[in-house]
């Protein structure tokens, strides 16, 4: 969670492209972010791969109105909802963007080259049906933002109690550094988004990177098998919800369009 995912910018900046808040070249840019090229596959009507403006077009007009991001790890299939296909290749990806309107997802497929310093990433995204069907797990925004504060809260206390590397200024020092990298480079969502969703998205970026660095930073002063295990139990449950939270704001414009309609 050191980043944004890729199905995070397709989501976001396609369903702007799809209110019309922007423009294809605009949208496409902005879902390309630092990688090379990004290209779909298996998009009914074309044989070969074709570019993100073609295939968002393309989309539009197979009646996708929206999309939903989802971020599923083993045990959590967080925002799918099926078949076991699409959410097989989705868990291997770590993440998938699914259509509304339409019963379409994408998964992508990375490929990277080049050396340390100087990696050069070609996506493909592959067109596959999914089950329309409500997606799993997926919370409001009003619950997301609640279960943010406690998980932060009560991480935070545990491992700093533990001597965990990743609590205290150290982590403080790096979770500021990557704000300010990622204000300078982006906007954190798609125009047409609520601030509150934009406030839940930098919130669950937080506690992301503060579960990387625990992990990155190894044991820290937990040095004794129970205090190892207490960590791991501590970091599962924030970084799931942490998950659970960038999906609902990813997810936010399409799951309010919904509620207006019904």
């Amino acid at each position: 969670m050191l980043s944004e995912p890729r199905s995070g910018r397709l989501a976001a900046w396609g369903n702007a492209l799809l209110a019309g808040l922007v423009s294809p070249d605009d949208a496409a840019l902005a879902i390309v972010g630092e990688d090379t090229v990004h290209r779909v596959e298996g998009l009914p009507g074309e044989s070969a791969q074709v570019g993100l403006t073609l295939a968002l077009g393309r989309l539009r007009t197979l009646g996708v109105t929206g999309l939903r991001v989802a971020l599923p790890a083993p045990g959590h299939p967080l925002g799918l909802s099926g078949p076991p296909e699409f959410n097989a290749r989705a868990l291997e990806a770590e993440e998938a963007v699914v259509c509304f309107g339409a019963a379409f997802g994408l998964v992508p497929r990375v490929h990277e080259a080049g050396p340390a310093g100087d990696v050069h990433a070609e996506v493909v995204w592959q067109v596959l049906p999914v089950r329309e069907a409500p997606p799993a797990d997926v919370p409001s925004l009003g619950e997301a933002e609640r279960e943010l504060a406690e998980a932060l809260r009560d991480a935070t206390e545990l491992l700093s109690k533990l001597d965990v590397a990743g609590s205290g200024p150290v982590a403080e020092a790096a979770i500021d550094a990557y704000r300010a990298r990622a204000e300078r480079g982006r906007e954190v969502l798609a125009p047409g988004y609520p601030p509150r969703a934009v406030r839940v998205l930098e919130l669950a970026q937080r506690v992301g990177l503060l579960v990387s660095l625990a992990h990155e930073r190894g044991h820290g002063g937990a040095v004794s098998s129970s205090e190892m295990a207490a960590r791991s139990q501590a970091l599962r449950p924030v970084e799931r919800t942490a998950r659970r939270a960038q999906v609902a704001a990813y997810n936010s414009l399409v799951e309010e369009r919904e509620r207006r309609a019904r």
